[in-house]
């Protein structure tokens, strides 16, 4: 089997403080990983680990393709969307920052930017400034930028913050088939039940992964009262159905 993505023994500090302690994950290709826990459990810490942006303090983070052609989809306070430029353009842009600004950007680049824009319901708007754009076609846009450099590992900080249920569904079948395409997808969300009905598999996180496996299996009240630091009265046990 082939793993895009193999963490081990992965410790991070900011600011003195650990934030991440010796974490244990593989991403296999294919797969959907949802990336569960708390606000400061270490959850974007880990995705900029992954990514090059936060060195850590020990252990091995081992990718199958360089950390500049992950495809990362940013939280959407990230981006600035007063910027003077079309969907298009932006969806351009992320392929210039990351192949560089010396690397001539050619047919092929431009058809992945278009079928980025396809796969995400955005050509029609493509000429459209950015700044013009609802929330949900910002998201869109963003998820465009990434899926435009074909990575073999897709990474997802909270994609549906703020979305209606529409944008959510559209964008939920489109990393269900981005995973069945063979793309190994590690989604960070705050959407419990959602999680639990789509990805193939949860890892629970609160600075070291208090569990993982898939959503059938993770049945034990415990690890969610461990993860989210809640009493086992909390409600949230009984949605998730396993109380």
């Amino acid at each position: 089997m082939s793993y895009p993505l193999e963490i081990s023994d992965l410790c991070v500090q900011l600011g003195g403080r650990e934030v991440l302690h010796n974490v244990e994950l593989q991403l296999a290709q294919g797969e959907l990983v949802g990336l569960i826990g708390p606000n400061g459990a270490g959850k974007t810490t880990l995705l900029r680990s992954i990514l090059g942006v936060l060195k850590p303090t020990c252990g091995t983070i081992t990718t199958s393709q360089p950390k500049k052609l992950i495809g990362y989809v940013p939280q959407r306070h990230e981006f600035a969307w007063d910027f003077p430029i079309t969907v298009r353009e932006a969806v351009l842009n992320a392929l210039e920052v990351r192949l560089g600004w010396l690397k001539r950007i050619n047919i092929e680049h431009r058809r992945a930017v278009e079928h980025a824009l396809q796969r995400t319901e955005m050509r029609e708007l493509a000429n459209r400034s950015v700044a013009e754009l609802s929330g949900g076609q910002r998201q869109r846009v963003l998820v465009a930028r990434a899926l435009a450099l074909n990575p073999d590992l897709l990474l997802l900080d909270e994609p549906f913050t703020g979305l209606d249920m529409p944008t959510q569904e559209l964008l939920t079948d489109l990393f269900i088939q981005l995973a069945k395409d063979g793309c190994a997808v590690l989604m960070t969300t705050h959407d419990l039940i959602g999680a639990r009905a789509v990805c193939d598999r949860l890892v629970l996180l609160n600075r070291k992964v208090v569990a993982a496996g898939a959503p059938d299996t993770l049945n034990d009240p415990q690890v969610w009262i461990d993860t989210f630091n809640i009493r086992d009265t909390n409600p949230l046990l009984s949605a998730l159905g396993v109380k």
